[in-house]
C-alpha cells in the first residue's frame, strides 16, 4: 500500500519474520520512514526498523496477540497509564512508566495499538517498536536508543503540524496517519 503523500506519513514496511532459537519466540521485523507530503525526512532517527508481534496482521479478535493487519490507520495521541504522549516519565529506565508513544485507531476489535520503545527482545503484544538495528534474533533492542526515537518521530510530527497537534491525550492528530506494508 503507498503513502498518500499527503500530511505526515509514518510509513513501515515489514520484512520478516526472526525466530530466537534459544525459546522459539518471534518477531516480525520491517523498516519505517517518515513523510512530509511524500517527501522522506533525513534525520537519523525519522527512519529505521520496526518489532512488532508475530504475524499474520489481525485486527480481530482483540487481545489475539499477533500484529495489526496492512493498512493506512489514523493517529492519535495516548491517554496516560503505561504510555503517554504527553506527560510520560523523563527516565531512561524500562520499567518507568508511562513512557512516550502514540496511537493507532481504526484497527478493527484491536485496541491500545501503539509506537512505543521496545526493550529486550520484543516489548510488544500487537503493537510497534522503534529500533535502530535489528540484523538477527538474538540483537536485543536497546530501550534508550528506542525511546529517544519514539521521541523524536512524535516531535518531529509536532512539529510538521504546529498548532494542529493536539494540546492534551486522547485527541486525533490531524493529518498524520500511519501506511503499514507486509505479511511477511
Amino acid at each position: 500500500m503507498p503513502i498518500s503523500s499527503q500530511g505526515w506519513e509514518l510509513h513501515i514496511i515489514r520484512e520478516s519474520v526472526q525466530r530466537r532459537p534459544s525459546d522459539g519466540r518471534r518477531r516480525t521485523i520491517g523498516r519505517y520512514q517518515v513523510y512530509h507530503d511524500g517527501v522522506a525526512q533525513v534525520g537519523v532517527d525519522l527512519q529505521g526498523m520496526t518489532a512488532e508481534s508475530k504475524g499474520p496482521g489481525a485486527n480481530a479478535p482483540a487481545d489475539n496477540g499477533k500484529r495489526v493487519e496492512e493498512g493506512s490507520y489514523p493517529l492519535w495521541t495516548h491517554a496516560p497509564g503505561q504510555y503517554a504522549t504527553f506527560g510520560y516519565s523523563n527516565s531512561e529506565d524500562p520499567d518507568a512508566g508511562p513512557k512516550p508513544c502514540f496511537e493507532l485507531r481504526n484497527t478493527g476489535a484491536r485496541y491500545d495499538i501503539l509506537v512505543h520503545p521496545g526493550h529486550e527482545f520484543l516489548a510488544s503484544v500487537g503493537c510497534i517498536n522503534l529500533c535502530k538495528s535489528l540484523p538477527n534474533a538474538q540483537e536485543q533492542i536497546t530501550y534508550g536508543t528506542s525511546r529517544t526515537r519514539v521521541i523524536s518521530v512524535i516531535a518531529d510530527m509536532k512539529n510538521y503540524l504546529g498548532q494542529d497537534f493536539p494540546s492534551s491525550n486522547g485527541k486525533r492528530i490531524p493529518r498524520a496517519s500511519i501506511v503499514i506494508d507486509g505479511e511477511p
